[in-house]
């Protein structure tokens, strides 16, 4: 039985209700930003980027039910990670990032970030990048830079590029996360080509994909985004065990006003089908990946 709603909203989250169903303890939002004015946006980035602060994402973590998170650094900063340590840092032990850094990045600053709880590595072909074009040559020295430790390397790419990319993601040689459910089509849902990519990266084991960012190509939005169901059940029936979900609060790539986080929570439930295989993906399969530890 959902809790009682809100007297009023969150910040950059439309409505007042709560998820329909209470969540799990430890339950993860595995894919949010934090953006802050003390920090600078890279001159690349053209936007004006929102004020998100931690303490406003708590208020959403209240509202959803969720106790850890994922903080990854958006394109607005380029390679400078200061806002999401900073986030990380005022969140403690519950939360983890994944950064953006440039292909010659040194073992060093790998090690740095490690500490301070970072596990991975966003590489992304889809928006501006400070470093102008994303290509396959960076994407590669970065992963094998990782070899050997408990990182991965979560990529944003458009649907042709998974396409094209497929014999690259196969071989590289840490876990890959696939952001936002590879942007794929809803209305071509599992028949698009980059689906079955998709499925064979999951088949291959070595792949996640996150359960995010559905409005990002939903014809019919909110609050039922409903185009997106075969999709969304189609990858938890493929690999229950390597997905997990994430809320992309504040919603930069939406209209303001637009996007209630509560419904995205009742998206994945009806995505699901079971209390079972939401638990699963909220809780169990975080802590894997980002290494929380699941007896805290």
């Amino acid at each position: 039985m959902p809790l009682p709603a809100l007297s009023q909203p969150v910040p950059h989250s439309v409505g007042t209700n709560r998820p329909a169903r209470q969540l799990p303890a430890r339950a993860c939002d595995a894919h949010m930003h934090i953006f802050a004015p003390e920090f600078a946006p890279s001159p690349h980035w053209q936007r004006t980027p929102p004020e998100a602060r931690v303490g406003a994402y708590r208020q959403l973590q209240q509202r959803l039910g969720t106790a850890r998170t994922v903080v990854v650094t958006p394109s607005t900063y380029g390679t400078d990670n200061a806002c999401t340590l900073a986030a990380l840092h005022e969140l403690g032990d519950s939360a983890r990032g994944v950064a953006v850094v440039g292909q010659e990045v040194s073992d060093a600053q790998l090690a740095r970030l490690d500490a301070q709880r970072v596990r991975g590595l966003r590489v992304n072909f889809v928006t501006p990048q400070s470093w102008g074009l994303t290509t396959q040559e960076m994407l590669v020295t970065l992963a094998h830079k990782l070899a050997g430790s408990p990182w991965h390397i979560q990529l944003f790419a458009h649907p042709d590029q998974i396409v094209a990319l497929a014999p690259v993601l196969k071989a590289l040689p840490v876990p890959l996360v696939i952001d936002h459910m590879g942007r794929i089509d809803p209305a071509q849902g599992p028949s698009a080509e980059a689906y079955r990519v998709l499925r064979g990266l999951l088949d291959g084991g070595n792949c996640w994909v996150k359960l995010s960012g559905a409005y990002m190509r939903s014809a019919v939005h909110g609050p039922t985004y409903a185009d997106t169901l075969p999709l969304g059940r189609a990858l938890v029936q493929a690999a229950p065990e390597r997905l997990v979900w994430g809320s992309d609060w504040p919603h930069t790539t939406e209209v303001p006003g637009t996007v209630n986080d509560a419904d995205l929570v009742d998206l994945l439930q009806r995505w699901t089908g079971s209390d079972a295989a939401m638990d699963r993906i909220l809780v169990d399969n975080p802590a894997r990946l980002y290494g929380f530890d699941t007896a805290a």
